[in-house]
């Protein structure tokens, strides 16, 4: 990829993309997520935790709804300002900067951190890389770290489907993936059909299989520690839809 396309996420979620983002969970979802994540991490009451990148900043706002100090990184200016109006109106103490994801300056403040959102391989390989590392440097010795993604290899080709159609009630996306052998990086083509008006946005995603993803943690500094593919805890095998990958500051 070129420059430009590695940095498709700059201002990929503005507009009809930030909506669509939006309507992605329900607040079952979100709860459920939150309670894999407190449990995962071994949250205490008043931990601090790390949401990069945040988006809307559903599950901070909902991890400080329940008592935890929540700091959410995004770079998508819209998106957080989504996330600073909820934290007001719900008088919640959560904390959000607008920072690009590697971008992390804080040294050993955070008891856990989450990917969550198919938010891991936006970048080049030194800048996933890179990204790990930050992340890892952010954890008390011990901390721990939750990936959630659906463009793990073992998710994404069983069942690879390039054009898909997604409704919220009267906006509609499609998705038009093509895959790069080469380079591993999966191209999609979205179109944004809302209000009458249809918006186009390109995305890439490098495509990792387990075992390249699961080194590229443990040699950020993480030992990975477990790998399911849902909520429950399923184990992760090819056809699985997600992988929550945990690991811990080594």
């Amino acid at each position: 990829m070129d420059v430009q396309n590695r940095e498709w996420w700059k201002d990929f979620f503005t507009g009809p993309a930030a909506r669509a983002l939006r309507q992605f969970a329900s607040p079952e979802q979100t709860r459920a997520e939150a309670d894999f994540l407190t449990e995962a991490l071994r949250l205490e009451a008043g931990d601090p935790v790390l949401d990069v990148p945040c988006g809307d900043g559903r599950l901070s706002l909902e991890l400080a709804a329940r008592g935890y100090s929540a700091t959410g990184i995004d770079f998508s200016a819209e998106l957080l300002g989504h996330a600073r109006e909820a934290a007001d109106r719900l008088a919640l103490p959560a904390e959000w900067e607008r920072r690009e994801m590697r971008d992390l300056p804080w040294r050993q403040r955070f008891a856990g951190a989450f990917c969550f959102g198919n938010s891991f391989g936006y970048l080049d390989e030194a800048g996933n890389a890179e990204f790990l590392r930050a992340v890892r440097r952010t954890l008390r010795p011990g901390g721990r770290f939750v990936l959630e993604t659906g463009y793990c290899a073992e998710s994404v080709f069983p069942a690879f489907t390039p054009r898909q159609w997604f409704g919220w009630g009267d906006d509609l996306m499609l998705s038009d993936g093509r895959f790069d052998p080469s380079s591993s990086t999966l191209e999609t083509k979205y179109t944004f059909i809302q209000d009458g008006e249809s918006v186009r946005r390109r995305a890439f995603v490098r495509v990792y299989t387990f075992r390249e993803l699961a080194a590229l943690v443990s040699a950020a500094g993480f030992t990975v520690s477990t790998a399911s593919a849902s909520l429950a805890g399923e184990p992760f095998r090819l056809g699985s839809t997600r992988l929550y990958l945990l690991a811990e500051a080594a």
